[in-house]
């Protein structure tokens, strides 16, 4: 099985404003659908409440790694991690890693997610594929977030 999830997308906006949306915790909750309770910073612990339809009882959590001004923004989670019944806490989280590079058109997103080789294998294969399609969705989300925002 694969360790890591890879999504990218185009977005034709200046990297600057993309940047913005990624790394402002208001705006990355209005398209990650996540609702945060501060700005993200690096080595504290980021979270919130999910605002997806149906996952609205789950809490976001995540821990900022790195911030990289217009290049890279990373932060470590528990995938998938939607039971709330189960303390996650003793898990190895997954590295979640957002690059930004001008492009042509104007910037393009590439999400990696990697360390699912060390997710417990009860929940690897369901964790990978249920991110994995949620990466996909996100990189759709961020860049009509980006096109739309004024």
């Amino acid at each position: 099985m694969e360790s890591t999830v890879e999504k990218q997308v185009e977005i034709a906006a200046p990297v600057a404003k993309v940047w913005d949306a990624l790394i402002d915790h208001e705006k990355f909750g209005a398209w990650f659908r996540v609702k945060l309770e501060g700005p993200f910073e690096v080595g504290k612990v980021a979270q919130g409440h999910i605002t997806w339809p149906g996952y609205e009882n789950l809490r976001w959590v995540a821990t900022v790694k790195e911030i990289v001004p217009e290049k890279l923004f990373s932060f470590t989670w528990h995938p998938y991690a939607i039971d709330p019944e189960v303390d996650y806490s003793g898990e190895t989280p997954t590295l979640v890693e957002f690059r930004l590079e001008v492009t042509e058109a104007g910037t393009r997103v590439k999400v990696t997610e990697s360390g699912f080789d060390k997710v417990p294998e009860a929940r690897r294969a369901m964790a990978f594929r249920m991110n994995s399609n949620g990466w996909e969705q996100q990189m759709q989300n961020i860049k009509e977030y980006v096109l739309g925002a004024k």
